[in-house]
């Protein structure tokens, strides 16, 4: 077995891509906060690319964490010279293991904020980008408004060079460029949250407005926010995946990656002090990224959401095992093509019809494991920004709906918190309460979970989609999912 670092490169297994870069000639010039497995799967591997092509050496990514768990990754990566292993596990039981080369150091921002921010105003970087999830861009989950009460903003209001959070350290940094007459970086932010960009630019703008009128107006003014649309299934890391690699590869690597094969980033082409060329390592630079992002939202986030409930109320706890069925592929490519898909603009550079066949596939990955567990949790924060804009379009047209309202009655099944075999289910979303509460009553009171207008509007007052979901609803509490399912399916052919 062999430990990863600089110099056991040239001793790793023959079958382990590594760096074909002079690591040492490779500097600064993106700083990312957020550093776990998507990020280094994604962003942190387009670069590599890049680099493995003799591009982009001036790009090194020096990651930062903020988070008390932070510091383990800091440990990692920090023990193997910050060199990391993404596995690419393919549907056929290959994996392909690759050492990725392009993160050069990392900070733990506790440690030393005014070093963190020091980084940040060296005219060297000119990225700051973010995976931070959606709890990091503190926004108020009603009012979507910068949550000017969270404690650590409060504080770093106060104390700009002790900063605790991204925003206190960014703005900071950024306020000492100004100061300094040094040009902006740009804020990427490469989260999966739609408008990525704009919600970057709102929630540091609040900040830097509550801090300084003055810095907020420059930098509103100054610095890029450019959205983007990413893609890649990026499973947590398993004390298995670690052993699989040390077993078949003898790489030992105290964290690596595990992914499927299929990566998308869709990236709109705004940047203040210039950007590697992404678009050499497979990255689409456009200049509006709605309709791409619009596409990942109604087909592969939907699609989890209309595989996931009925797979799970079918008996099955793996998304690849639902999706090795017929009936729920019949229903999955239903609801794409028909419902989603005519909501969709044109997409310059998509097929459509392959893109849908490449989800199936992607979701029958037995290698990635993904849980439907996982994929029916948070279901409150999901279902309202990725499928009910679908029913709402496809009302205004008179399209097809039936599927779209078929899963929101699944989730409501679910909801109820016992499966079809009488086992129960662990609800996961910050609503449970109030949604088991809902569900407890719908058998006598069809709508109370449609009823919740904060989540579906007035869909409950749209007689197409209610009588759509009382059916689907009323079939699923007298026949079951596979009953309903094949009652959709046939009603459509």
């Amino acid at each position: 077995m062999t430990r990863l670092s600089n110099a056991s490169l040239t001793q790793l297994d023959a079958k382990v891509a590594t760096p074909n870069y002079d690591r040492t000639a490779v500097s600064a010039g993106i700083v990312h906060f957020g550093v776990g497995g998507f990020h280094r799967a994604h962003q942190a591997m387009y670069l590599d690319e890049l680099m493995n092509q003799g591009k982009a050496l001036d790009w090194g990514i020096v990651g930062v964490g903020v988070m008390p768990g932070d510091r383990r990754m800091q440990e990692a990566l920090a023990s193997q010279d910050h060199l990391y292993t993404v596995v690419l596990k393919h549907p056929d039981g290959n994996y392909e293991p690759r050492v990725v080369g392009s993160i050069i150091d990392y900070r733990f921002a506790p440690d030393s904020p005014d070093a963190v921010i020091e980084l940040m105003a060296d005219p060297a970087i000119r990225i700051v980008s973010l995976t931070v999830t959606e709890g990091g861009y503190n926004f108020h989950p009603v009012t979507g408004e910068f949550n000017l009460e969270n404690a650590d903003v409060q504080h770093d209001v106060a104390n700009p060079g002790e900063a605790k959070t991204s925003f206190g350290l960014i703005t900071e940094a950024l306020a000492r460029r100004r100061e300094r007459g040094v040009a902006p970086f740009t804020v990427m932010s490469c989260d999966n949250v739609e408008g990525n960009g704009n919600v970057a630019h709102k929630m540091f703008t609040a900040y830097a407005r509550a801090r300084d009128a003055e810095l907020a107006a420059w930098i509103e003014a100054e610095v890029p926010f450019p959205n983007s649309m990413v893609d890649r299934i990026t499973p947590v890391t398993t004390p298995a995946d670690i052993e699989e690699l040390s077993s078949r590869f003898g790489v030992e690597d105290a964290w690596p990656v595990v992914c499927e094969p299929f990566t998308q980033w869709v990236l709109e082409d705004h940047f203040a002090n210039g950007r590697p060329a992404f678009e050499d390592a497979g990255v689409q630079p456009v200049e509006d990224v709605e309709p791409y992002e619009l596409m990942k939202l109604r087909l592969l986030n939907a699609g989890h959401q209309a595989l996931c409930y009925f797979g799970y109320l079918a008996g099955y706890r793996y998304a690849h095992e639902a999706c090795n069925d017929p009936l729920i592929v019949d229903f999955l490519l239903g609801y794409m093509n028909e419902e989603a898909r005519p909501t969709l603009a044109q997409l310059p550079g998509i097929d459509l019809d392959a893109h849908c066949r490449t989800l199936i596939e992607r979701f029958a990955n037995p290698e990635v494991k993904d849980t439907l567990a996982r994929l029916c949790a948070e279901t409150s924060d999901r279902i309202p920004k990725f499928l009910i804009p679908v029913a709402h379009a496809q009302l205004k047209t008179d399209g097809e709906l039936r599927r779209t309202a078929a899963v929101v009655a699944s989730w409501a099944r679910y909801a109820e918190g016992v499966d079809e075999q009488g086992e129960t289910i662990d609800v996961v979303d910050p609503l449970k309460d109030e949604l088991m509460e809902r569900a407890s009553r719908q058998r006598e009171e069809p709508t109370a979970f449609l009823d919740n207008r904060e989540l579906f509007g007035d869909l409950v007052d749209q007689p197409r989609f209610r009588d759509a979901y009382l059916a689907a609803l009323k079939s699923l509490h007298d026949n079951g999912a596979r009953a309903t399912l094949k009652m959709l399916v046939a009603d459509a052919k």
